[in-house]
């Protein structure tokens, strides 16, 4: 292992090197969880990017990251998109922008989704640029530009080259590309690459993030074919999730006391993609069966709404399960009771609501969106829940409740912390670490497995699980480290 240098300003002067060996570079996601973005640089100076993530989260490090890339963006060759997450793909209409113009390659689902989570994001750029300039010209200190707007969305989604699961394409003379199903959200692929290079092949993997078995909606994760180099995620190392069937129960014994025995408001932060389908069709189910109680129930999201219709158009991404349920209930997230929320004066209604009721409302993580407006209202009332059902990073709104906070700050202000806060990992759509040890069994052979996406005490358990199960040298990387490989 070697650190270097390669930051690069954005002025698209192009340094010039001397290739011997392909290397790989690490640069988000790196013992943390969030502004996924790996760089893969060939024997013969190509480069691809694995990802382009945007760093979530309110720490000093965010500050600066999403300014930054690995390298510089017009030296970029290929950008292979795991899947549309924020923390995957959040950061690159600023990439294009920066001058990278190849081609960005991802699953058709993901493309779909992307394109909606991308304008979306660039919308969050725009109104917290235009709330911080307002701070700053109170302030008399100089004016800030987001990171990018809509404008800069639409050349970015066009260099999107979708292509299909389980099919070898080439994506340039010495490199193939195959996608398999990760079953983390809708699209989400984990990426094997072979590389021929002076007459000798290179399987790199990148596992993506991998998501759960026996859950509902998606397929299970399909294992990936053995590789020699193998970028793996590590989210959830130590850590065992609740069963299904377990967490059906817990939510509806969380809705049955609030909003029936405290007569208060259930506020779930999700996550539009994905989550939010979750915890939309396991609802679904418990009214089909009777068991949930005659409340409204509200998805403040119209991103999650645009999801939810993406969802509706990717049938070749369902499980054998939901295309059954589908059978006999063909709107798997609809039902009555709940309602779609896109107008912002609905939005706000809601928090004027006495009777008890629901609330899905994005961002998962408690960073930005309408979720901050009813943690708001709500925080303070005794009466009220708010449930975690994922995973929050380090510094977020949503991992300071899930550690206890008495108080949290929203929009420069500080509110006690009186409602319940919960947490239910059963929906989160990141596999475990006895599940991330399935999904790797066939890679022992690997010469290296390079644990990213989790934090350093995560990384660092499931690590030693690996070894335990005989894995050969796994490592941990940190931001800039590079390998040969």
């Amino acid at each position: 292992m070697y650190k270097d240098n390669w930051t690069f300003p954005l002025s698209g002067d192009k340094p010039v090197f001397i290739i011997a060996h392909m290397k790989l570079k690490f640069w988000g996601a790196a013992q943390t969880v969030t502004g996924s973005q790996h760089l893969l640089e060939l024997d013969n100076g190509k480069r691809i990017l694995l990802d382009c993530g945007l760093y979530q989260g309110q720490d000093e490090l965010s500050e600066n990251f999403n300014y930054e890339f690995s390298a510089d963006p017009s030296s970029i060759d290929t950008l292979v998109l795991s899947h549309a997450h924020i923390d995957h793909c959040g950061n690159i209409p600023r990439f294009v922008k920066a001058g990278f113009n190849g081609r960005v390659y991802c699953t058709h689902a993901t493309y779909d989704l992307a394109a909606i989570l991308l304008e979306d994001s660039a919308m969050i750029q725009e109104k917290d640029n235009e709330r911080e300039n307002k701070y700053r010209r109170r302030k008399g200190l100089k004016e800030v530009e987001p990171l990018y707007t809509l404008k800069d969305v639409r050349p970015a989604l066009n260099l999107f080259f979708g292509i299909p699961y389980d099919k070898w394409h080439r994506i340039g003379r010495d490199v193939q590309i195959l996608f398999k199903d990760a079953g983390h959200i809708l699209g989400s692929a984990s990426v094997t690459l072979r590389i021929t290079e002076n007459g000798k092949s290179t399987l790199v993997g990148f596992t993506g993030d991998v998501g759960r078995y026996d859950r509902p909606i998606l397929r299970d994760p399909d294992p990936m074919d053995p590789v020699e180099y193998l970028i793996s995620e590590s989210t959830y190392g130590g850590k065992i999730h609740e069963l299904q069937t377990e967490a059906t129960e817990h939510f509806l014994s969380l809705i049955l006391e609030t909003c029936v025995k405290r007569r208060g408001k259930l506020i779930v932060p999700a996550f539009s993609v994905g989550r939010t389908q979750d915890l939309v069709h396991t609802l679904d189910k418990l009214e089909n069966q009777g068991k949930l109680p005659k409340i409204q129930v509200f998805v403040d999201s119209p991103l999650a709404i645009n999801a939810t219709q993406i969802f509706e158009l990717h049938p070749e991404c369902f499980d054998d399960d939901l295309v059954e349920y589908m059978r006999t209930d063909p709107n798997p997230f609809g039902f009555n009771g709940l309602h779609y929320i896109r107008k912002a004066e609905d939005s706000i209604r809601l928090n004027e609501r006495r009777e008890p009721c629901i609330i899905i409302s994005a961002s998962g993580m408690i960073t930005s969106g309408r979720i901050m407006q009813h943690l708001r209202h709500h925080i303070g009332d005794s009466r009220n829940t708010v449930l975690i059902v994922g995973y929050c990073a380090k510094g977020t709104i949503g991992e300071k409740l899930a550690s206890g906070s008495k108080s949290v700050r929203i929009y420069g202000d500080e509110y006690d912390v009186k409602a319940k806060i919960e947490k239910l990992s059963a929906f989160s759509a990141h596999a475990d670490q006895e599940e991330m040890v399935k999904f790797l069994s066939g890679q022992e052979k690997a010469k290296k497995i390079f644990l990213v996406h989790g934090d350093l005490e995560r990384s660092g358990k499931l690590r030693t699980r690996l070894q335990e199960e005989g894995f050969g040298e796994v490592l941990i990387p940190g931001r800039g480290d590079s390998f040969e490989i």
